[in-house]
């Protein structure tokens, strides 16, 4: 099995499409050179989506752990008309972040995985699920040789500052701004 000879911290943050596509690349680049994954999804439990099915092709070189309440937000605290992403966190969505950490925690530092990615870690962060503090205690204490990477809008300022490599997605034109709902294997 091949092995890092030293493993850094990437983000990928920003308003653009493209951070878990990016994360997802590199975990199948890994894998083309006997890297193990390790692909821990925050907040995404309800989606069925392309890349779930396709990594699960390469499920000797690539785990997908996923974790989220069935449905975001606590329902009860707004009306119907609420979009989900303004709703506030519910108990299940509390529970299933602090899971998802630990359980990521747990492959960054236990020298089992090549890579760990943390996806949409950083929309845990902003729903106060996952403390800034937490992200940058797991950022020392990874395993020297596992590559660590973050995603999701708006990485904490201290992240960005700590991190080897930081790719920020600049949203420029997006076609869900003319009406275009998200596309099957396109979007997810």
């Amino acid at each position: 099995m091949a092995e890092l000879s030293k493993g850094l911290v990437q983000v990928y943050t920003g308003a653009g499409k493209g951070k878990t596509t990016a994360a997802l690349g590199l975990a199948v680049r890994a894998a083309g050179h006997g890297l193990r994954t390790c692909f821990v999804q925050f907040m995404k439990k309800e989606w069925d989506s392309g890349e779930r099915a396709a990594l699960a092709r390469l499920a000797s070189e690539i785990e997908v752990h996923v974790f989220g309440a069935a449905a975001w937000g606590d329902r009860t605290a707004a009306s119907p008309e609420t979009p989900w992403w303004a709703l506030p966190p519910s108990e299940e969505d509390r529970a299933q972040a602090r899971e998802a950490f630990e359980f990521a925690r747990r492959a960054a530092t236990g020298g089992d995985w090549d890579l760990v990615v943390l996806d949409e870690v950083f929309a845990s962060v902003r729903y106060g699920l996952v403390s800034v503090e937490d992200v940058l205690g797991l950022m020392r204490a990874k395993s020297p040789r596992v590559e660590l990477v973050l995603t999701g809008r708006e990485a904490p300022p201290e992240v960005i500052e700590a991190a080897d490599l930081v790719t920020e997605m600049k949203a420029v034109k997006h076609p869900f701004e003319q009406g275009v709902e998200a596309r099957k294997g396109i979007e997810y």
